[in-house]
């Protein structure tokens, strides 16, 4: 194969249950000399570099060997609608578990039957077989082996023991069929909840898209006295150059220039600022950006994949892929205790038939209560157990954590990245300082208050609403032109004009001020409308201080703005006037150093989200900015996320904990049972008692406590 690489190819790849399997792909191919390889389980995609297309058929046929579909579409495959094959899997294995659990409390006879227990375990070992076998058997084949591999084992070692006993007569002490069964039907429920929280957890990508404006009304010809020609296009086909009509209220369908026209924009989507933006002839437009009122003509300079909206979602894209995964605890240990436990079960048998002399039925025995000693089935309980507590305690305090790993990451943090506007701030405007030059300034307020009730701009309901109440001078030919402001005359014929920067750049040169007031064509006064910032905000940064994490500021507003929000809160570090790419730079500088949190609540923030260790959205953010992030807080209340943390951390002692005991009894007993002094019932008996430990430690984080550092 020739080094030298022309393209990247991407193929569909289903049926990857965690991180492992999609390690295994990574490695297969690796070792059949594809390079660049990368392979997630998240979005079910592997990309490689090709040479030539024949790679790619290669490249298929070594995945679909490793037992996954695959196929080649450059996206997704179109999911089936209704229930997914894991939700059906556990819904039935759980309607025969059920059962066999209450055999365990209640007394009726027929429950106790090892034939009717035999019955209804039966199906669910099927299904057990099936999934954990084919997972457990391509894992080993690749190299890298899995959680799947001791489920298969513990699950098959507790059937047959059960089974033999069976056949053999040997009595209820032999019985654990219910052992097996709700294994499986535990081990899928939580594979269920990893198959949910993924798909909200990818549809990022899909908002992102829907973003995107499918039609443009394009100006196919000027014509004379001002008539127009206007046909409306895909999107796709507008080309550098064509002349693109947007009315009042319209998503701008492509990057461009305007050449006619003016409008507010909002730009809430590449700034994070929420107040609209006053555009008129010259100024550049970014398409998915809405056009609040007004009407412009704008001249296309980028369009399709070109755009700034579809390089944001090749960033979300990229930074997916790089983000960090959380290397299960279970599977690092499985690596080690798995070939460990079948290589001494083996011997056990080997040594006691043929060295020991001991007949094939009792080296057997003695084989089996290793396994069943050794089974971890506290195992299939220790994490989904703390994982479903703790995500219903972090339900309960307002928080939303999509997966297990967002306890484990939230754990390591040391730097948080908050987005100002929506995040430190509320979004609810007003004015910070009316700056008035040798004029009475209640005469400053009954000026903008009379003519800012006539307009429909955002600042402008924000001034009608914070002046109610105050007197009105009395205002005549009121005209509004959309993008630069609004003018009036009062009846003794002085002209006043309030607006943006436009209307009064030939007055000053200070152009960062929000509003700018003129009377007779002199410049009297200057507004600075500031959003107010959330009362908690300031809370929530004192107690990451408390817990030894840096609080960073990174903002697409102005430097004077960001440096005052960040003064009142005590931000040392702040960046300004960021555009999303800048934001994914940022982030990766900071990550070089920190296990990075970023907070955003905009479309802006979704590659930055994407890109952080771990992404934290609020609730009444945009939907793209919740679908990217990993942990979401309700209410949109910063006050949260000191309950996110300190949840996270007990969260991950407890499984910690429950790891520690699925294994105590087990591996300390291995010994005992080698040499014959225990039972395989004894064996059993201890398996279940670090069951019931493992789900009590479970329950207590329900109302554990931990002190807060």
């Amino acid at each position: 194969m020739s080094d030298k690489r022309i393209k990247i190819a991407k193929l569909g790849v289903s049926g990857m249950n965690c991180t492992n399997c999609a390690l295994g792909v990574k490695r297969s191919l690796e070792k059949a000399g594809y390079k660049d390889v990368s392979v997630e389980f998240a979005s079910e995609e592997a990309t490689f570099s090709i040479s030539n297309e024949d790679e790619i058929q290669n490249a298929k046929q070594i995945i679909s060997s490793l037992g996954y579909k695959v196929w080649e579409n450059n996206g997704k495959e179109e999911k089936p609608k209704g229930w997914s094959s894991i939700e059906k899997k556990f819904w039935f294995t759980a309607v025969f578990t059920i059962p066999l659990v209450l055999a365990m409390f209640l007394p009726w006879g027929f429950m106790h039957n090892d034939i009717f227990q035999l019955g209804l375990t039966i199906p669910v070992f099927i299904v057990g077989f099936s999934h954990f076998g084919k997972s457990a058997y391509y894992s080993i084949k690749s190299g890298v082996t899995n959680m799947d591999v001791l489920i298969f084992m513990g699950t098959t070692a507790a059937f047959v023991y059960s089974l033999i006993g069976t056949i053999n007569g040997l009595g209820h002490d032999y019985l654990f069929y219910e052992t097996s069964a709700s294994i499986i039907s535990l081990v899928l429920l939580g594979n269920m909840l990893e198959h949910k929280a993924v798909n909200k957890t990818t549809s990022a990508i899909d908002d992102l898209i829907s973003l995107q404006k499918n039609t443009a009304k394009i100006i196919t010809q000027e014509m004379h006295e001002g008539a127009e020609s206007i046909e409306e296009v895909d999107a796709a086909l507008v080309k550098k150059g064509d002349k693109v009509l947007v009315n009042s209220g319209d998503k701008i369908p492509v990057d461009g220039i305007v050449y006619w026209g003016g409008g507010s924009i909002d730009e809430s989507m590449i700034s994070g600022e929420s107040i609209p933006v006053d555009k008129t002839k010259g100024m550049n437009v970014v398409a998915g950006t809405i056009l609040v009122s007004g009407n412009i003509k704008v001249e296309t300079t980028a369009s399709g994949n070109k755009t700034v909206l579809a390089q944001i979602i090749d960033m979300v894209k990229t930074a997916q892929k790089d983000k960090p995964k959380l290397q299960n605890l279970a599977d690092k240990i499985s690596s080690i205790f798995v070939p460990l436990v079948l290589g001494i079960a083996i011997l056990t048998f080997v040594g006691w038939f043929f060295v020991g002399s001991l007949e094939f039925k009792d080296a057997l025995m003695r084989s089996i209560a290793v396994l069943v000693i050794a089974c971890p089935c506290a195992l299939g309980l220790a994490i989904p157990t703390a994982v479903v507590v703790g995500l219903g305690r972090t339900a309960k305090n307002g928080i939303l954590l999509k997966g297990a790993s967002g306890f484990d990451k939230l754990n390591n943090i040391n730097a948080v990245v908050f987005d100002k506007t929506g995040t430190l701030t509320s979004g609810n405007f007003f004015i910070r300082n009316i700056n008035s030059y040798n004029y009475d300034v209640e005469e400053i307020k009954k000026i903008l208050y009379s003519l800012e009730k006539h307009s429909s701009h955002p600042i402008a309901n924000a001034i009608v609403k914070e002046l109610k109440g105050t007197k009105e001078i009395k205002v005549q030919s009121v005209e509004e032109i959309r993008g630069v402001g609004i003018s009036a005359s009062d009846v003794e014929g002085n002209l006043y004009s309030v607006g943006s920067f436009s209307i009064a750049n030939h007055l000053t040169q200070e152009s960062n001020h929000n509003i700018y007031v003129i009377r007779n064509n002199d410049l009297i006064a200057t507004i600075d409308i500031q959003d107010e910032i959330k009362p908690e905000a300031e809370r929530a940064i004192i107690y990451l201080k408390t817990r030894g994490i840096k609080p960073i500021m990174l903002s697409g507003d102005k430097e004077l703005r960001c440096k005052e929000v960040a003064d009142k809160l005590g931000i040392e570090e702040y960046y300004s006037e960021k555009m999303p790419s800048e934001k994914l730079e940022i982030i990766d500088k900071i990550s070089l150093h920190y296990k990075v949190a970023m907070v955003g609540d905009g479309i802006n923030d979704a590659p930055a989200l994407a890109k952080a260790y771990v992404g934290i959205s609020m609730s009444n953010a945009t939907q793209i900015a919740v679908n990217t992030a990993e942990v979401v807080l309700l209410k949109g209340d910063l006050s949260l996320m000191a309950n996110a943390f300190h949840i996270s951390g007990l969260t991950q002692r407890t499984i910690k904990e429950n790891l520690f005991w699925a294994f105590f009894y087990n591996v300390a007993s291995i010994p005992l049972a080698v040499i014959g002094l225990l039972t395989p019932i004894v064996a059993a008996a201890a398996m279940a008692i670090s069951d019931v430990i493992v789900v009590f430690n479970s329950l207590r984080l329900k109302r554990r406590r931990r002190k807060i550092k």
